[in-house]
């Protein structure tokens, strides 16, 4: 590349969500040079991942980007989709970021030390002084390998392309995964009449409401979502736990897969092969289970401490109860058998940072960081669950971190600036 021949940034953006636009945000506050490329359009994935009877699963009043709070009528309630897309749109025009949408980004790269980074483009190079990738975690909808040997009269498709029942071949459906999507889908089939098989995974869950109170603002009230991940007792292993499952839909309740179970919803256990026409599942759906009803219950528990400690009145404290338990471990289905026609799989998300060329990336291919900022002198990465706190990939805490990342920005620009130091961000 000759980097005497493109354009050149004092940063460049890469990924036109939330947190790419809450750091452009503070970049124009701060008078910063910056230009925000995004392979789609901005907040696109708010528009065409999402189900259409999809609501936050967090209160609005947590909804909390650069100068533009939720100021609806319902703090506590939960927008729905077509309510989320409105209150972001707001947020673009808010922002009005300078951006060029419809540029996928090949390759960043620095070619050395004291030059500036080479950013290739579908639609042309640039250079940059500083790079922040703010494309998020979640690039690559998981589907395992066993998905190419079931029939292909079969339909498949991830939580990512699920909009609603009718969508699906009539008949049975199979549910892969029962974090947030896969829980919330199961029960949009279920609502609508379907019957369900749900193969389960290890994942938590958590009340709804508790003691008088949504458990999000007790946590709020707790300063759950003010610890970093550095105190956090799993450090930053718990940027590797599943989301508990829970729904703001229709004003909010629980979900409970046993309640789905005794009303019809056949529930397995981890989901591990395919023989021939023949599913296979581990005997741990009893395990499963259980320790997303013991996670549920610790939680409450935890919020009865903080009740007794504050001497905070409240409704009594109370624990949850199965309302149905296996009879058995079922380890086997026949698809024909249970005549299910589609399968949903809900097992998630991988990053892909293969563009970014640089040695800020552990075993897993994961950015090793401290609250976004690398080893690699003037590269961040933004909107990264557990970036630096619980929120940080979320509504309620990426403009926290864009503002942390905005001040490093403008310090090392002011320390390039300085005569004799790297010459070419002057």
């Amino acid at each position: 590349m000759n980097t005497m021949s493109t354009p050149l940034h004092s940063v460049i953006i890469v990924g036109g969500g939330q947190a790419g636009l809450s750091l452009s945000y503070y970049l124009q506050e701060r008078g910063i040079d910056h230009l925000l490329l995004e392979k789609r359009s901005l907040v696109h994935r708010w528009r065409t991942q999402r189900w259409d009877s999809f609501s936050l699963v967090t209160p609005n009043w947590q909804c909390e980007l650069p100068g533009y709070p939720y100021k609806g009528p319902d703090p506590h309630g939960f927008m729905v989709k077509d309510e989320i897309n409105a209150w972001l749109a707001g947020f673009v025009a808010h922002v009005n970021p300078p951006v060029l949408e419809g540029v996928e980004v090949l390759k960043v790269k620095r070619p050395s030390v004291d030059a500036p980074f080479e950013v290739q483009t579908s639609r042309g190079n640039f250079t940059a002084d500083q790079v922040v990738v703010a494309s998020g975690g979640y690039h690559k909808p998981i589907v395992p390998r066993l998905a190419e040997r079931l029939p292909q009269s079969m339909m498949q498709i991830h939580s990512a392309e699920y909009r609603n029942p009718a969508q699906l071949s009539e008949g049975p459906v199979l549910v892969v995964g029962s974090g947030q999507s896969g829980s919330q889908i199961a029960e949009d089939l279920h609502l609508a009449g379907r019957k369900v098989y749900l193969a389960t995974g290890d994942a938590p869950r958590c009340a709804r409401f508790y003691r008088g109170k949504d458990v999000v603002d007790w946590l709020a009230d707790m300063g759950y979502y003010h610890m970093p991940v550095t105190q956090h007792p799993l450090r930053e292993g718990v940027r590797d736990n599943t989301n508990h499952y829970v729904t703001g839909r229709e004003g909010g309740r629980d979900i409970d897969l046993r309640r789905f179970a005794k009303e019809g919803m056949e529930l397995f256990g981890l989901m591990t092969e395919l023989d021939g026409d023949t599913l296979r599942f581990l005997p741990n759906l009893k395990n499963n289970l259980d320790g997303a009803d013991a996670i549920y219950n610790g939680i409450n528990a935890s919020i009865d401490k903080h009740i007794a400690a504050k001497g905070i009145a409240a409704p009594p404290p109370s624990v949850y109860t199965p309302v149905w338990e296996p009879s058995g471990e079922r380890t086997t289905l026949s698809l024909k058998q249970a005549s299910i026609q589609s399968v949903v799989w809900c097992i998630g998300f991988g990053p892909d940072f293969a563009w970014v060329d640089a040695p800020v990336f552990n075993g897993r291919g994961d950015p090793v960081h401290l609250r976004g900022i690398t080893r690699e002198d003037g590269l961040y990465f933004l909107g990264l669950p557990w970036l630096h706190t619980w929120g940080s990939g979320r509504f309620s805490g990426v403009a926290r971190d864009a503002l942390h990342l905005a001040e490093a920005i403008v310090k090392r620009k002011q320390q390039a600036d300085k005569p004799g130091m790297l010459a070419w961000a002057a």
